[in-house]
């Protein structure tokens, strides 16, 4: 069995529109922070350290290093990321919203098919009509608990301005095919679903209807489903007959949380 990784990092040195801070301590500066931080927490503690009695020296640790140390301050969102219904809105299908703990697991791992949609251009949508007819292409019968993933090559783009501006969107028609289909996870190699800020901005302000924004987000309050985003690497993989696992990180009351995306393939 062949494993692949279809994720992107939570990269502090690529372009975010949400700001991506990762402290790092060293091993080096570990111990000055094990020194500062733990040795010094009662007062008889504080008392000890600044008389120099409680603390660990340096050479007291194999090659003068303690442990390494990094505080990662990241919006859900950043990195691939799985969204469910409370990240749409406070209820879906009538009732209330559920977390991304919420998520059954069995959604996160199973069969997956990839869908080429690299034609598409930024600004344009993807529809029930071009969804058809890409199963068409490669003979594939959608099946119920499938995860339908759609390529568009814009993974090539991350770490750039461009990633978040420059792509198509999944129109909720599609998601409607899907949903019928028993299709209730779908991923994206694209920053989102919707399309690209600057489009929808454009079409908001000449139309004023609110229709025209994030509509396949808000589509999540009318028919509860759930979404990958930030998938790579999606031209390595089969475009079927392989199992995807992208279970999401569990983080208490989010609507979305990092996952790392993993093909495993029958080789």
């Amino acid at each position: 069995m062949k494993l692949v990784d279809l994720s992107l990092p939570i990269d502090d040195a690529a372009y975010e529109v949400h700001k991506v801070a990762i402290d790092r301590t060293s091993h080096q500066a570990g111990i000055r922070k094990l020194n500062w931080v733990m040795m010094q927490r009662t007062l008889l503690g504080k008392i000890r350290f600044l008389l120099g009695k409680r603390i660990i020296p340096a050479e007291y640790f194999h090659d003068g290093e303690f442990l390494s140390l990094e505080m990662v301050t990241a919006a859900v969102h950043c990195g691939t990321h799985v969204d469910y219904t409370y990240h749409y809105g406070t209820t879906s299908e009538g009732k209330p919203s559920q977390y991304i703990n919420d998520l059954p697991l069995d959604r996160c791992y199973a069969p997956a098919v990839v869908l080429d949609f690299t034609g598409k251009k930024a600004g344009e949508i993807i529809t029930a009509a071009d969804t058809a007819a890409a199963f068409k292409r490669i003979a594939y019968t959608v099946k119920a608990g499938d995860i339908v993933l759609f390529r568009t090559g814009r993974d090539s783009l991350y770490g750039s301005k461009d990633y978040f501006f420059n792509y198509p969107g999944i129109d909720i028609s599609t998601i409607d095919f899907l949903l019928d289909k028993g299709v209730t996870l779908f991923g994206t190699d694209t920053m989102g679903i919707d399309l690209p800020y600057p489009f929808m901005m454009k079409k908001f302000l000449s139309t004023k209807d609110p229709s025209v924004l994030w509509p396949s987000h808000f589509y999540g309050r009318t028919r509860s489903f759930s979404h990958i985003e930030r998938l790579a690497h999606l031209d390595t993989v089969p475009v079927s007959g392989f199992y995807l696992s992208c279970f999401p990180v569990k983080i208490s009351k989010v609507g979305a949380a990092w996952c790392r995306a993993v093909a495993f393939l029958n080789e």
